[in-house]
């Protein structure tokens, strides 16, 4: 049974919506279940854990607060035709804390965390190519700050390996230069010329992060890796809190936030000021943590 187009009609015939109202529903709740798809499940099958990580992605995709606040009201909205229809009994959306009520810092993880994701990655069999391929593109994003868009989209003639940076085009196809550190230099030539050439084979990319069947790597697909990679070791994490730790620690480091804006690509300074309440929240803990009379 098709949920979705139920839904649709119940808006219309019984809640008197226009076209245009029931228009932004169906592609946020399309959205919605693409989303699902993805993961093997349903509408029917949704769990709550599910809905929290839909919204993740909608975060990390750079979608408005407003926006997000949206597809949860389509997303409620449909729970609640699937309870009144009895298609379900137990609504996975009640409750569902307010986009208002979110924590507004950006979450970062500490070093030793960093070090131990990136240590259970180096882990797995890397002579498989996917594995070496995920294991080169966490490396790459802590040690660059990335967007996840961004990572997906370089193309190996974005990178210059013997000066150490990479050509970015980022939001409002703006463009900017991101400094690479060796190790994860290395870590791409290695990439680059063994799992990469073996993928493919018998075709041609133009991107340096691709699937096994040659296509690019999708964001939504990456989000899922590293969040899986992540959970195996305990830790909760998205490409959004890698980028996070990745500038939480260069302002830890002495870094400037001149020089962070400009590596971050983001337009507006106050948007990077954020971070400076990150590391003082960070010192104040170390205060009371450490200070005999704290």
């Amino acid at each position: 049974m098709d949920y979705l187009k139920g839904f649709l009609n119940y808006l219309s015939a019984e809640k008197g919506l226009s076209k245009n109202t029931a228009e932004s529903y169906r592609l946020d709740l399309k959205k919605y279940r693409d989303f699902l798809l993805s993961a093997d499940k349903d509408f029917l099958s949704a769990s709550r854990p599910d809905i929290v990580d839909f919204i993740e992605v909608l975060r990390n995709e750079g979608y408005a607060l407003s926006s997000i606040c949206r597809f949860i009201s389509s997303v409620k909205g449909l729970y609640r035709y699937l309870i009144i229809e009895s298609f379900i009994k137990d609504d996975p959306s009640e409750n569902l804390q307010s986009p208002k009520k979110w924590e507004r810092l950006p979450k970062s993880l500490s070093v030793p965390e960093v070090e131990s994701f990136l240590e259970s990655s180096l882990s797995i069999d890397l002579s498989e190519p996917t594995s070496a391929r995920d294991y080169v593109m966490f490396e790459l994003l802590y040690s660059s700050g990335l967007r996840v868009s961004e990572l997906i989209s370089l193309k190996l003639e974005d990178i210059n390996f013997e000066a150490g940076f990479l050509r970015i085009l980022g939001k409002g196809s703006k463009e900017r230069i991101v400094p690479v550190n060796i190790r994860a230099v290395e870590s791409i030539k290695k990439y680059v010329s063994l799992q990469r050439a073996e993928i493919l084979k018998k075709r041609s990319s133009p991107y340096l992060f691709v699937t096994r069947r040659g296509a690019p790597m999708s964001r939504q697909r990456f989000w899922q890796t590293i969040k899986k990679t992540g959970r195996r070791i305990g830790i909760e994490l998205s490409p959004h809190t890698m980028r996070h730790s990745f500038a939480t620690h260069l302002l830890e480091g002495g870094a400037d936030l001149r020089s962070l804006q400009k590596m971050l690509g983001h337009s507006d300074i106050s948007t990077t000021q954020i971070y400076t309440k990150v590391t003082t929240d960070r010192l104040r803990q170390v205060y009371a943590k450490h200070h005999p009379r704290a």
